[in-house]
């Protein structure tokens, strides 16, 4: 594993770069884990944020079997498809369900955004009460194709403190999750979703990205080395304190200037 960093004033972004996705999956859920821990030891509970999508398989999967006392967890939905049912195997309820909370019955809380409530907003106002009250110890994400954060597609808004708010998702982000092979048809894919809002994941002590592919290489060289900018949402990453990216080999393959630690 080859690690850099990336300096902007005072605010450091370290990237980690792996030989393979496991061994990429394994670090980044060492380092959730490391971090929850030290949560749990400094106040007695630790609040995250669970990403879904392929890039979170095997960060999940170490989570799930490590020896976290998650009776004292709180987990709260990073984003979810509005109006896909439950039982879509596209649905991020779904996926968290299968994944994570029949594996581990017994968190503390485990929020889940419900993306077929009757008044959507009602279940935005909902989920966004519940996260205001739990200062996030750690946020597992992704950085997409089109370089979103969570469902935060450009141009993302980097100024809303909602902490969840309602977005259309842009022709790229559905091409993607088209291309993943969750839908049937592009036309399947959900054109609006609830997703966690930019300023709120900001407010996470700790974020940490998984991003394996080739196809995410220019997201990430664009995030990571371009401007901070609204139509790379995730770069607004480089403002924040402490996150960490795990890449494999394949997407950091753009990436031009880092500095060795």
């Amino acid at each position: 594993m080859l690690t850099f960093i990336k300096i902007l004033g005072r605010d450091i972004v370290r990237i980690h770069i792996h030989d393979s996705t496991e061994s990429m999956a394994q670090s980044a859920a060492a380092e959730g884990i490391a971090t929850i821990q030290a949560a749990l030891a400094e106040r007695g509970e630790a609040n995250v944020i669970l990403a879904t999508g392929a890039s979170q398989f095997g960060v999940l999967e170490v989570l799930v079997k490590s020896d976290i006392d998650f009776s004292k967890v709180r987990a709260f939905h990073l984003d979810e498809y509005i109006g896909l049912p439950l039982s879509h195997p596209a649905s991020f309820r779904r996926y968290l369900t299968e994944r994570v909370i029949a594996k581990v019955p017994a968190f503390k809380e485990f929020t889940l955004i419900d993306g077929e409530a009757a008044d959507i907003d009602a279940e935005i106002a909902r989920v966004s009460a519940l996260i205001a009250q739990s200062p996030i110890d750690v946020c597992f994400a992704g950085i997409g194709e089109n370089g979103h954060l969570a469902f935060n597609d450009p141009p993302a808004d980097f100024e809303t403190e909602a902490p969840y708010i309602n977005v259309e998702l842009d022709a790229a982000c559905r091409q993607q999750q088209y291309g993943e092979g969750w839908f049937e048809s592009l036309d399947a894919v959900p054109r609006r979703a609830v997703s966690m809002s930019v300023r709120q994941i900001l407010k996470s002590k700790s974020i940490i990205l998984t991003v394996p592919d080739t196809r995410k290489a220019a997201a990430v060289a664009r995030c990571l080395e371009g401007p901070v900018d609204i139509m790379a949402p995730a770069s607004i990453v480089q403002t924040h304190a402490s996150t960490s990216v795990h890449l494999d080999k394949a997407a950091a393959s753009k990436l031009k200037s880092t500095t060795t630690v």
